[in-house]
């Protein structure tokens, strides 16, 4: 067992030792993490109420490295006692490959629910792997190069009806690949007209959301459409468009146990940029996967995960599912599917806001994975 695994054998035995040793572990426990503001408790008073928490991940494309989450919740309205807290995560990463970056998660609930503003956003560099396009392409050999890559993409939306939200945004990512050994005949200049492609387009969501938690749900449906609309006059390299459909449900057993499932598909038309075409595997869907080797133009993905809430701040889950890719919907089939199953650690930071330690296995591959809220 490995230095992590110790420290979360010991937290979890924390549960299961006799009260009077747990109740000594968990109040010392309590103690320090109250000290770096997660102490699962909200105060309004402080506007953002900030955690930090560091954390080991592991994955096929990042190697060992470490994570850190700056987590907080708040609320626009602090006499708001009705809508679920917004939240803003900041997750950074170094790792053992030389990778570095931050990413950006925010959901923000006002007038009583009736807007949201989500942004998502990250600035990474990041050696990696080119395997080019397509199923047969991911069993070849792959080409070496980093990824010095931009993205932002906020999203504003506006209540119809109960539950019912119609969203508009923007999708922007640039990239710069310092491709190794490039020569001609090699992967990029096979599969790719440019290793610095930029993308930038407006979006549209329709979107029904009856769940109580988005970080952490426990109950409730989740259905989303959202079209993407790249094209050189709103500043994109090339014309394409890319349609993201999101189906999640939420069967609680009781007030700890939770199933929930996922179905999710991505498809792009046009002249797609190869960072833009769409993959299967990343730290929500098909984890376990190096992300990036598989893609094409469309992906579509499922899972269940069983989701358990222990004594204390601990809970785990277990998770399967199955991905598949195609140029096209119709020959989605045609490729063999793509396995993940996995195991889950999670610990409660604040109401509602876990931080998960995910272990997820692909088909020949592995990754660990640190994220602040829930996979879906």
């Amino acid at each position: 067992m490995n230095k992590w695994g110790a420290v979360l054998a010991g937290l979890v035995s924390a549960g299961i030792a006799t009260p009077a040793v747990a109740e000594i572990s968990q109040q010392s426990i309590d103690d320090f993490l109250g000290k770096l503001g997660a102490d699962n408790q909200y105060d309004p008073s402080k506007g953002i109420d900030w955690s930090v928490l560091p954390g080991p991940f592991y994955t096929p494309e990042l190697k060992l490295g470490l994570g850190t989450a700056v987590a907080g919740i708040y609320r626009v309205d602090p006499n708001d006692k009705t809508t679920q807290n917004s939240s803003i995560s900041f997750t950074g990463f170094v790792s053992t490959s030389g990778a570095l970056g931050v990413g950006l998660h925010n959901y923000t609930f006002f007038t009583d629910d009736r807007w949201r503003l989500f942004v998502d956003g990250a600035v990474a560099k990041v050696p990696t792997e080119f395997w080019g396009v397509g199923y047969d392409a991911a069993q070849g050999d792959s080409q070496k190069y980093n990824d010095n890559s931009v993205q932002l993409h906020p999203q504003l939306m506006r209540q119809i009806v109960n539950n019912l939200y119609l969203g508009v945004g923007w999708d922007f990512s640039a990239m710069n690949a310092n491709v190794k050994n490039s020569k001609p005949g090699d992967k990029f200049s096979r599969y790719t007209d440019s290793t610095n492609p930029l993308s930038s387009g407006a979006t549209v969501s329709l979107s029904y959301d009856s769940r109580d938690v988005i970080t952490q749900p426990h109950h409730g449906q989740y259905i989303s459409v959202e079209y993407s609309y790249f094209d050189p006059s709103l500043g994109s390299d090339t014309h394409f468009t890319a349609t993201k459909m999101q189906y999640n449900y939420y069967l609680p057993l009781d007030d700890k146990r939770v199933v929930a499932f996922d179905l999710w598909g991505r498809f792009t038309h046009g002249d797609v940029p190869w960072d833009r075409l769409s993959e299967a595997g990343d730290d929500n869907r098909l984890r376990g996967y190096y992300q990036g080797r598989y893609r094409d133009n469309d992906v579509v993905s499922g899972q269940v995960e069983y989701r358990e809430k222990l004594n204390w701040r601990h809970g785990y889950v277990l998770w399967a599912g199955v991905g598949a890719l195609g140029s096209s919907p119709s020959n989605l089939g045609d490729n063999p599917l793509l396995p993940t199953v996995g195991v889950g650690y999670r610990f409660e930071v604040k109401p509602d806001m876990n931080i998960r330690l995910d272990l997820g296995f692909g088909r020949d591959s592995a990754g660990f994975y640190f994220q602040v809220a829930e996979a879906y």
